[in-house]
């Protein structure tokens, strides 16, 4: 096997992975599968940071129509939070050595998230979950991602999701989707195209780091991203 491609990356999560087929709360099985997968990579030595949303449980930006939006931001915050606990649960459950770092502190559960520690943990070989989004609201998790992948200067944000990439229209709906292998962040923001939202692309472009957006359910792809073999969509 050849060497990884990546020495640090940031993967971001959706709750609803987490969720599987449930659609809710957290399938046991699925959680323990994607850490059986994190597991293979990380023992290639590849620094792994996480960031996982919160849709699973409670989703802000859809609750804010029916209550205040920075109440209904900070409880899909809290809802990030028990999503990251259970990560790191079933990632040390295999021996994988995982932090908790929370934006929002709540030291009895997690640690505070600190950019110098963070990076330490990294350097010593420990995954870290990044939980909290960015503990302000009106920024999504994408958001919080991009964040945490600029502070730790990791090489790329390895997008998980339910498709094989990006796509003109989305490819549930629409048979005749078309995916782009390759795309710019110009053509992301100017084609609307449902990815992540503007903000974390920006943020993106602006700092020159990539985005590889991959099919999560696909078995080994996290493995065939950190290599470099050619899985999902780049945008660059």
């Amino acid at each position: 096997m050849t060497s990884p491609v990546f020495k640090r990356i940031l993967l971001k999560l959706s709750g609803e992975a987490l969720a599987a087929n449930q659609g809710f709360g957290v399938d046991s099985l699925r959680i323990h599968e994607i850490a059986a997968e994190l597991a293979d990579v990380h023992s290639l030595h590849v620094q792994i940071a996480i960031v996982v949303g919160g849709g699973n449980f409670f989703r802000g930006v859809e609750q804010a129509q029916e209550m205040d939006r920075v109440s209904a931001d900070h409880m899909g915050m809290l809802a990030t939070v028990i999503n990251s606990l259970s990560l790191q649960d079933a990632l040390e459950q295999i021996g994988v050595h995982t932090r908790v770092m929370s934006a929002i502190e709540m030291h009895q559960v997690a640690e505070p998230y600190i950019r110098r520690r963070a990076i330490r943990h990294l350097e010593k070989g420990r995954i870290c979950v990044f939980a909290g989004g960015t503990s302000n609201p009106y920024f999504s998790t994408d958001t919080a991602a991009t964040l945490r992948a600029l502070e730790i200067k990791a090489e790329v944000i390895a997008k998980a999701t339910r498709v094989d990439g990006v796509y003109d229209k989305d490819p549930l709906q629409f048979p005749d989707a078309v995916m782009y292998r390759e795309v710019s962040y110009l053509e992301v923001l100017s084609k609307s195209l449902a990815v992540m939202d503007a903000t974390s692309i920006a943020m993106c472009r602006d700092n020159k780091l990539p985005i590889l957006v991959f099919n999560l359910n696909t078995s080994g792809n996290i493995m065939r991203m950190s290599m470099g073999e050619p899985v999902g969509t780049l945008i660059h």
